[in-house]
């Protein structure tokens, strides 16, 4: 039974696709799902000075840790979300997180490099495709008009979990030893993925009317998505911004806390918390950007861009006058703050805008390619090319250089907003309606 009372009529006033309560729930539990997602991914990175010292590492070995994940989440994202958008993006949701959340507490059992390689690519595995499912899912039930505030609300939730993630990994570690916190993180993805059979998604859709998407060939149906993905021209101009802009994120993410820990002399549980702080102020900004870009850019949607364009380039010059001058470790550290709270302003409002010029019928397909990007180019590069440059200037240096990437997006951004009005106006005209709770057609023997 589904607990949450239905209001179609109520959803239709509102520009909701279901009743407002039925949508916030669904955004809840989506919300907390990538929550723990990041908390599972990014715990490693403050136990990144435990893992050396006991194993022996290289930076570029480090870094790999974290990078393997994305390279799976990206390059697997595409299968996952035909999927999603052929048969249901809850019911792919579900299996995504008892994944990852099973291939995490396999992590404490590792004894070696390579053990631990192999288990948090299978972490990559299970989360393959749950942020571009999640993002079509959520931009589709909520009105066009809250889209990116929505949106960026929603990617709040990894820079959250990897706020956690950073702070109990050094808790747990000082206390249990490095293994353990592996363990305890991944127990609530279990718990969320049985609550989430309980959201609603939404009716695939033809991406032509005459097109039926259940019954259609594999090979016509392929033909018709990757060809409408590729005459929009804006999604393909707006994943280059993301992923650059995500290789400054993803490095700071991964090498603040060692940076502090050896450059300022930090425990690595002290600077697990202190690296936790930049974390957290980018998830605040992250609401903030995505409530403020799209509540400026209201009337002329493609102003986004160029928005996006000018914080870019603000994260640039900080990150590099942090990293490349001299200054007391007090003043250094506000700037690095003060870089945290512009670096994830792309993030929520880069989502919404591939969801305003993507066909409804293939939005979770749409979202992998952006996360295929922002994941291959973008999380999986930062902390592996900030490792080998370490390994090979120093991290300081490493880090000065690493921003310079926030540069090319904001030169994305801006082709990005050529053709954005003519990409939107192909879809302004498609009609969506809601479908019923997977719990709900379970129970009464249903197809969803």
């Amino acid at each position: 039974m589904n607990v949450i009372p239905n209001d179609s009529e109520a959803a239709s006033n509102s520009g909701y696709l279901a009743s407002r309560p039925q949508v916030w729930f669904a955004f809840a539990m989506t919300f907390a799902l990538m929550f723990f997602d990041f908390i599972d991914r990014q715990v490693i990175v403050s136990l990144f000075p435990h893992i050396k010292s006991e194993w022996h590492l290289s930076d570029k070995q480090l870094g790999s840790l974290v990078s393997v994940v994305s390279i799976v989440v990206g390059a697997g994202g595409l299968p996952v979300a035909l999927v999603a958008d052929r048969m249901g993006r809850v019911k792919s949701i579900v299996v995504m997180a008892v994944t990852w959340s099973l291939a995490t507490i396999s992590c404490m059992f590792t004894a070696n490099f390579s053990q631990l390689f192999m288990a948090r690519a299978v972490v990559g595995l299970g989360e393959t495709g749950y942020g571009s499912v999640g993002v079509a899912l959520i931009s589709t039930l909520f009105p066009k008009s809250l889209r990116s505030a929505a949106l960026g609300a929603f990617y709040a939730a990894p820079s959250l979990g990897s706020v956690l993630g950073v702070v109990l990994g050094g808790m747990i570690a000082a206390r249990w030893g490095w293994k353990a916190a592996f363990g305890v993180v991944g127990v609530p993805g279990l718990v969320l993925a049985l609550f989430y059979l309980l959201v609603r998604d939404y009716k695939t859709v033809a991406l032509t009317p005459d097109s039926n998407p259940e019954s259609q060939p594999l090979g016509e149906t392929l033909k018709r998505i990757f060809g409408a993905l590729a005459r929009t021209r804006t999604l393909l101009w707006v994943c280059a911004g993301a992923s650059a802009q995500l290789i400054t994120v993803s490095a700071m993410w991964s090498w603040l806390p060692s940076y502090l820990n050896r450059f300022h002399g930090m425990t690595p549980e002290a600077a697990g918390k202190a690296a936790a702080v930049v974390v957290l102020v980018g998830a605040f900004s992250c609401t903030l950007w995505g409530f403020v870009v799209g509540r400026l850019t209201r009337r002329n949607p493609r102003n986004k861009l160029p928005a996006l364009s000018v914080l870019c380039l603000v994260t640039s010059v900080i990150f590099v006058a942090a990293f490349g001058g001299t200054y007391t470790a007090a003043i250094q550290f506000k700037l690095i703050v003060l870089g945290g709270f512009f670096m994830n302003c792309t993030v929520g409002v880069v989502a919404g805008v591939a969801m305003d010029v993507v066909h409804p019928g293939v939005r979770s397909t749409g979202a992998a390619v952006l996360s295929l990007f922002q994941n291959v180019f973008g999380l999986a590069v930062g902390p592996v090319l900030a490792g080998a440059l370490s390994d090979r200037w120093g991290l300081q240096h490493a880090l000065t250089f690493i921003p310079l990437c926030s540069v090319l997006a904001a030169g994305f951004f801006v082709v990005a907003m050529r053709s954005y009005d003519i990409d939107a106006a192909k879809i302004s005209d498609v009609q969506l309606d809601a479908a019923p709770a997977l719990a709900d057609t379970v129970g009464t023997g249903t197809a969803a």
